[in-house]
């Protein structure tokens, strides 16, 4: 007599890889992956060349798993909120593809596993300002200020400027007045970068009672808001030259892609006075991130060039 064969597919593998995607979708991996642009280019700034690879690649990991520890974390804590919002739904603790307990004990793992490999990697100074990064994020940002004040992305747009530190440090083991540039710049970035996109889902955060700026004010003053802030990124980015000694390379890169991330920022505003239906707050959203790119290119291209 024959043995019946089982010709069901193996769904256990399937269900690993699919627990894997959950477990990886819990560290935003979009987000993470903006906060890295800007740490290599930093690191070759601080060397004035080619930093040692080894260093930038233990750097990159370090840092992705502190910004994956920050935003697992973010997920468990802002579950709630992330069921009613649209935007969000998808998300592992929403479908019920990841407990909360696992995520819960997944943030804590990777956020000590970061803190424990820069320590041992790269050095104690970068490992204080991840560990920094993380509880800022977390408490300051997600528990304190993102339910509570329209300035939420402002003050916890902080958490997001630390990978400058951190690629800093990584080099010299130490902090200068370039990489507080760096970092001055992310900070007057962040809002004119998060808020067309909260603009775009106003809906989402006043169904879940989030105080974003385009819900308290009008899109009017979030545009005029949006430009203030595309003028004062851009100054910024310029103070670089004569503290860092920048060359040809970045001053230019950072005038014309600062000039057009600014007319984006002034098209925004124009549009929202005007009281067009289609006000398009993601051209200035996809906009900012193309001139972050750009700019910390150039940061990192610039120390290798001549001129």
């Amino acid at each position: 007599m024959t043995a019946a064969v089982d010709t069901r597919p193996d769904t256990a593998p399937r269900g690993i890889r699919r627990k894997a995607r959950a477990y990886v979708a819990l560290t935003k991996p979009r987000v993470m992956e903006l906060l890295l642009v800007t740490t290599a280019p930093t690191m070759f700034l601080a060397q004035g060349g080619v930093p040692n690879l080894w260093l930038v690649a233990a750097t990159l990991i370090g840092g992705a798993l502190s910004a994956g520890s920050a935003s697992a974390f973010n997920c468990y804590i802002d579950r709630d909120i992330d069921r009613i919002m649209k935007r969000t739904q998808g998300r592992p603790l929403v479908t019920g593809e990841v407990t909360d307990r696992e995520a819960l004990i997944f943030s804590y793992v990777v956020g000590v596993a970061s803190i424990a490999w820069l320590a041992l990697t790269v050095n104690l100074l970068s490992a204080a300002l991840s560990l920094g990064a993380i509880l800022f994020y977390v408490v300051v940002y997600t528990l304190w200020l993102k339910r509570r004040t329209p300035q939420n992305i402002v003050w916890g747009g902080i958490a997001g400027c630390m990978p400058v530190l951190i690629g800093w440090a990584a080099v010299t083991n130490d902090l200068s007045w370039a990489p507080v540039i760096l970092f001055m710049v992310i900070f007057l970035w962040t809002p004119p970068h998060y808020w067309p996109l909260s603009m775009k889902y106003r809906d989402d955060y006043a169904a879940a009672d989030v105080p974003m700026l385009s819900v308290v004010r009008g899109r009017s003053i979030v545009g005029l808001q949006v430009i203030l802030y595309a003028w004062a990124t851009v100054a910024c980015s310029l103070l670089l030259v004569p503290v860092a000694g920048m060359g040809v390379v970045y001053t230019v890169v950072a005038a014309a892609s600062g000039l057009w991330f600014i007319w984006e920022a002034h098209r925004l505003y124009s549009r929202a006075i005007q009281h067009v239906a289609e006000v398009r707050p993601m051209r200035v959203f996809h906009s900012s991130i193309t001139y972050l790119t750009l700019l910390f290119v150039a940061v990192g291209i610039d120390p290798l060039l001549p001129f």
